[in-house]
């Protein structure tokens, strides 16, 4: 897929720096990800990946330049605020509350995103459209098997599942996945990616990568970050075969 330029993209950056103290890390970034989109951000060890995640999801705000998600400028704006505007993020670590069930752990943003909280007086497991749509993340992510048990007791690639499922529960319509295979098997990778593949029908999907199959797989288009700016981007095939990316970064793999 490639971006209409007559159709607003469903996130843009532009002109967009950050600084921390005198080291610039991000350098009047540019990037457009259209509707619909799946979107895979490249790039060595310290490029700034992860800086440009948290200035999107709202945990740093720009230096400089603008953030607009849907047409609505973000940047500066916090998590919650960000969250409730349409996008949802996974992080590199798995952010899961491990002491709680599966179901649970669906519950909490299913509730949030209907603006409910926990009350004496208030039983939750009495509020039935709330535990339709946990059941409905629930099967969505595979874990239906898995809802009553606790979910420090998952493995690994279930626990990154749940962590999936949990960005699903608030109804953005942008995700954010920060390496979602890290970590994982070369089967676990295979069934992490048909899940992405399956969740992110109809949605936009902004992720970092560091398996190139992956990114190759499963992203319509790549952009290659290298020290805080963007080298190109391309479809997967044009990214593979850009010299300058080679030389950056993908290497003899690339060729």
């Amino acid at each position: 897929m490639s971006a209409d330029t007559r159709v607003r993209p469903a996130l843009k950056l532009s002109g967009v720096t950050k600084s921390f103290g005198p080291i610039e890390v991000l350098k009047h970034l540019d990037l457009e990800i259209a509707s619909g989109e799946r979107h895979a951000v490249i790039g060595p060890n310290g490029a700034g990946k992860s800086t440009l995640f948290n200035l999107i999801s709202g945990i740093f705000a720009p230096s400089s330049g603008e953030i607009s998600l849907n047409g609505r400028s973000i940047g500066g704006m916090a998590p919650e605020q960000i969250n409730r505007a349409g996008l949802a993020r996974s992080f590199q670590i798995t952010n899961i509350f491990h002491r709680l069930s599966v179901f649970e752990n669906l519950r909490i943003g299913v509730l949030a995103r209907f603006g409910v909280r926990y009350g004496l007086f208030r039983p939750i497991s009495g509020m039935r459209r709330i535990n339709e749509e946990t059941e409905k993340v629930l099967a969505q992510v595979g874990l239906e098997s898995r809802g009553h048990d606790l979910a420090g007791d998952l493995t690994y690639s279930e626990q990154r599942a749940l962590e999936i499922g949990m960005t699903l529960t608030t109804g953005a319509d942008v995700i954010l996945l920060d390496e979602p295979t890290a970590g994982m098997s070369r089967e676990e990778t295979a069934e992490a990616v048909e899940l992405i593949r399956a969740v992110t029908v109809g949605k936009t999907l902004l992720m970092v990568e560091h398996d190139m199959s992956v990114v190759f797989s499963l992203c319509d288009r790549v952009s290659v970050l290298v020290y805080g700016s963007i080298l190109a981007t391309d479809t997967p095939q044009g990214v593979s075969a850009n010299h300058a990316v080679q030389e950056a970064y993908l290497g003899q793999e690339a060729a």
